[in-house]
């Protein structure tokens, strides 16, 4: 027994030591960081540039592998499943805080199957009504459709996707009751009330922004807890009165559960100093973003808080996927 115990003991040690070692080596070879979405959009922006700073810190190719479909939740399931050795990285955004709830059954175990390595950018959204919406805060918002409850219509999207629930949120907060007119993307969103097809929508600050200066919508308040650098003039929702509001969508990196702690904390310090790089924060601020670079216990901090509190929403709203 002696025996089996100090052979058990010595195979555990090589195994810690192999680790270890693994570790200190890392990356020896090529990463793939699946992008759970199409190309070009913001998180494959973000994907591709942090990437490519990867390559010039550790002389290693990056492969940007998009693997769009389910609400991001095809790409997740990849990575849930991928070994933990820092070789294979999740490019992950809000729907990991939301889908939990809005979905009866995930592909695997949100908060044990996946290791949180950073948040790169919070994305905050803007809200914003038709320059013809004779309202010019959210309170005068708030009284007007509260004073024709359901005629107002608001688009997104898509339906459950962030700027659809962030909607709701404001209206389960403000008391008022707006009719739902989901679009299929942000695009057609952002057209169908600039063809005054709708009244209000939760809008990108970038898609909006063009249309914000020449006048064809009025901002009412961005959707983060601080102001949007963006747009420094325009209140959050809680300097606009709703005291409980926060919906700020979010871009990071999460790596396989059981992931060396010691990868883990390499790859959070190489994307922090990447975040610091003047040109990188120009070409991501210029998408109206905001840089964070937090780390691994803060993320996981955030991510926990940050499902609760959809999970909140999804079922006051009864919010469904399409």
């Amino acid at each position: 027994m002696r025996f089996i115990e100090a052979l058990r003991g010595g195979v555990v040690a090589l195994l810690m030591m192999a680790a270890t070692a693994s570790a200190q080596d890392y990356p020896s070879r090529a990463i793939r960081m699946v992008v759970p979405f199409p190309p070009g959009g913001l998180i494959d922006v973000l994907a591709r540039t942090i990437g490519a700073k990867f390559t010039e810190a550790w002389a290693q190719p990056v492969i940007i592998d998009n693997r769009p479909g389910a609400a991001g939740m095809l790409g997740a399931e990849i990575i849930a499943k991928a070994p933990a050795d820092g070789y294979s990285l999740l490019v992950a955004n809000t729907n990991i805080s939301i889908n939990p709830s809005l979905y009866k059954a995930l592909p695997y175990d949100t908060a044990s199957a996946f290791a949180p390595v950073v948040i790169a950018i919070f994305v905050p959204n803007v809200l914003v009504v038709h320059e013809e919406v004779p309202v010019k805060s959210l309170q005068e918002l708030i009284a007007f459709a509260k004073a024709q409850p359901g005629k107002l219509n608001y688009a997104s999207a898509s339906s459950g996707s962030f700027p659809h629930l962030a909607v709701e949120m404001f209206k389960m907060l403000a008391g008022v009751n707006m009719t739902h007119v989901p679009y299929k993307g942000a695009a057609p969103a952002l057209s169908a009330i600039l063809g005054k097809e709708v009244e209000v929508l939760s809008s990108d600050i970038p898609g909006a922004l063009p249309h914000l200066k020449s006048g064809r919508l009025k901002a009412l308040a961005v959707t983060s807890v601080t102001r949007a650098t963006s747009l420094p003039d325009v209140l959050t929702m809680a300097e606009a009165g709703l005291k409980e509001y926060e919906a700020v969508g979010w871009q990071g990196i999460m790596a396989p559960a059981g992931t060396p702690r010691s990868i883990i904390e390499k790859l959070n310090r190489q994307v922090v100093a990447a975040l610091a790089i003047p040109d990188l924060q120009d070409k991501l601020k210029a998408q109206g973003v905001e840089i964070v670079g937090n780390t691994p216990e803060e993320f996981s901090r955030f991510l926990r808080s940050d499902t609760a509190r959809w999970a909140k929403t999804v079922a006051a709203s009864g919010a469904r996927a399409d």
